[in-house]
């Protein structure tokens, strides 16, 4: 199959492009697109052939579920049968954004979509290629990231061409995506909103709308869940990760960088590739030492920035073909638990504490 790369230069080029790549997806067809948080894979959520085809691309397990994206709030009564108040007030607050909502789903959404799941889980994205190309469509478009599964998602189109190529028929290039990690997810199906995946909008920002708001044990901790029902995206199974072993290390910051040098050391002695990720408070004190690549993935001040570059650096680690890549950590509230979520998993919960 060749894969068509479409660049999408100006609001004026939605028209023509989008058109021919809505016309795939009402085909049955997969096309990779823009979101503002990362690239997504898209298919007539409504077909569950079609959607068999997003799990089949990307060798994702077919009890993953996928999200339903959408660019109209009328959407939300064609797929889920229950919409609370407080899911209705997320919804006039947070959409068109990096939000998902988990509501119980009527028939027409299959199974295939929702992972057999009696829920589905629905986003409106913000981002204008990716509502023009809902809109266009005329249905509801299923999207995980446009990546292999298990691998680090893509923020930028070439990303999605090393993982996509020939395997899908098109790929809308909207330039480089804004966020850089996966929508929050809320589950509100039934009883207190429960977070199940952290992103970019909060559960304080959340609570602030919907009062009480809880967070799944399983995406706050600092060790591997065991015996996860993946209600959503991300929660079960590998995500993320390099193809390098990825340590991550916590502690007082000089400590950290000690620990970092030496764990270099070590691993580069034995012959070993190894990278160093760092920040732009510390990178300079990384110099000298033995590691075949050094990235900084931002300041600590400005979380947006880590957040927006952390997939990219990882597959600059994986372009090196790093053996080892030893990271600093970013533990904190907000964006920075979406962070260490997303990191976690890329390691494997490989953590030390020093």
């Amino acid at each position: 199959m060749n894969t068509k790369l479409v660049k999408i230069q100006a609001a004026g080029d939605l028209s023509s492009q989008v058109k021919e790549a809505a016309a795939l997806i009402r085909e049955g067809r997969l096309v990779a697109f823009p979101t503002e948080t990362v690239y997504g894979l898209g298919a007539d959520a409504l077909n569950e052939e079609a959607a068999a085809k997003i799990y089949a691309a990307k060798g994702r397990p077919s009890d993953n579920p996928l999200i339903a994206h959408i660019w109209d709030l009328s959407q939300v009564n064609l797929i889920a049968g229950e919409v609370p108040d407080a899911a209705v007030k997320i919804m006039e607050r947070f959409w068109p954004g990096p939000l998902t909502i988990i509501l119980k789903k009527k028939s027409i959404v299959p199974d295939g979509t929702t992972g057999g799941l009696d829920t589905v889980a629905i986003r409106m994205p913000s981002h204008p290629v990716a509502a023009a190309l809902i809109r266009e469509s005329g249905t509801v478009i299923a999207a995980p990231s446009a990546n292999i599964s298990g691998r680090p998602s893509p923020t930028t189109a070439r990303h999605v061409y090393e993982d996509m190529k020939g395997r899908i028929p098109m790929i809308l290039d909207g330039g480089p995506v804004g966020i850089g990690i996966e929508s929050t997810i809320i589950d509100m199906s039934a009883g207190t909103p429960v977070i199940l995946r952290p992103g970019y909008i909060s559960l304080k920002e959340l609570s602030e709308v919907a009062g009480t708001v809880l967070s799944d044990p399983a995406i706050s901790g600092r060790k591997k869940p065991e015996n996860v029902v993946a209600k959503a995206p991300g929660m079960k199974y590998r995500h993320y990760a390099p193809r390098g072993q990825m340590i991550l290390v916590e502690g007082e910051k000089d400590r950290v960088i000690s620990k970092i040098r030496d764990l270099v050391s070590r691993k580069t002695a034995e012959g070993y590739r190894a990278a160093v990720l760092a920040t732009d408070e510390t990178i300079e004190a990384y110099h000298g030492c033995r590691a075949d690549l050094i990235k900084s993935m931002g300041s600590r001040s400005d979380p947006n920035s880590i957040a927006a570059s952390l997939y990219g650096v990882l597959r600059d680690c994986d372009a090196m073909k790093a053996d080892y890549i030893f990271s600093e950590s970013f533990f904190g509230e907000g964006l920075g638990d979406a962070i260490m979520n997303r990191m976690l998993k890329a390691a494997a919960y490989h953590l030390i504490s020093v």
